[in-house]
């Protein structure tokens, strides 16, 4: 499993984030603010092994540091941070 640097970043409102899946398996991506409170969640269902990339548009949200996750059959795998600037 792999979890890529979204990109652009930092970005307005939208963004892009990429993911690789090793095994089919549950497979979450979860939005979180800087206090560690869940935003969304972008992505939760099951996935064959392979790439994926997942679109997030923040427009509703604050400006801010926020962080996602990749989450396989709820084992956190991966989180990085992204900025969004208004």
């Amino acid at each position: 499993f792999s979890l890529s640097q979204n990109y652009p970043n930092p970005f307005n409102p939208g963004t892009k984030i990429d993911y690789d899946v090793s095994k089919a398996s549950n497979i979450q991506v979860k939005i979180f603010d800087i206090t560690g409170r869940e935003v969304i969640s972008l992505v939760n269902n099951y996935q064959s092994p392979g790439k994926y990339s997942v679109n997030f548009n923040a427009s509703s949200l604050s400006s801010g540091i926020y962080f996602y996750s990749l989450v396989s059959d709820g084992q956190k795998i991966d989180t990085r941070k992204m900025v969004l600037l208004k």
